[in-house]
């Protein structure tokens, strides 16, 4: 006798169990982003230890680097990137500029530049998730915007400091120090990064494609 007669089946016959979909499983993602992160802040303090000493602010690779990890890695994992680079060397490893670390020099004339970095990051992330990344002169745009706001966080830092310092902080010594010096650099850094990115661009897609 079959369990099924005239294409009747006997309802009271248990049915086997639906399964469940499993879920996906972020471990692996969140190690990524953690790699990425920790990638991001290696290449800033690499690129802080390639500098023009000035003071009270020197001229660095830091923006070139904070440019691209944010661009690279986008809003959050960007800021994270950052953030973790101040939070180092603020607890003494040797990452800022010229070797620098620990809290005086983040709380000192140069710490609103480290923490404009965070903001940088942030919003060139930002941009770039929105796709001003592409081509040569959206990157251009971005990358001066980014560096702008590096400028508009550490000059009323550098302001404060120097006048604790006993030291003239009216709006003609601190934009003396603390922006003229960096313009053209700070253009030609922000030309390099876009000129870099479409090649970065290259590289990524050329991998996926790889990976499929």
């Amino acid at each position: 006798m079959t369990l099924c007669e005239e294409d009747h089946c006997d309802d009271r016959l248990p049915r086997p169990a639906t399964p469940h979909p499993r879920r996906p499983r972020r471990e692996p993602q969140s190690r990524d982003d953690a790699a990425l992160v920790v990638a991001g802040t290696a290449l800033v303090a690499i690129l802080a230890q390639v500098a023009i000493p000035l003071w009270p602010v020197p001229v660095t690779g830091q923006t070139l680097a904070v440019l691209l990890v944010g661009a690279s890695l986008g809003a959050a994992r960007g800021a994270a990137s950052l953030s973790l680079y101040a939070v180092l060397g603020g607890l003494g490893l040797p990452i800022y500029s010229d070797a620098a670390s620990g809290w005086t020099v983040l709380l000192g004339p140069t710490g609103g530049y480290i923490l404009g970095f965070i903001a940088s990051a942030a919003i060139v992330g930002w941009a770039a998730e929105r796709q001003w990344d592409r081509g040569w002169y959206k990157p251009f745009v971005t990358f001066i915007g980014g560096s702008i706001v590096v400028f508009a966080i550490g000059l009323p830092w550098l302001a404060v400091s120097l006048g604790q310092l006993g030291l003239p902080n009216d709006l003609g010594a601190v934009l003396a120090s603390g922006f003229v010096p960096f313009i053209i650099g700070g253009v030609i850094k922000a030309g390099i990064a876009a000129a870099l990115m479409p090649l970065l661009w290259r590289m990524a897609e050329k991998r996926g494609r790889a990976a499929e």
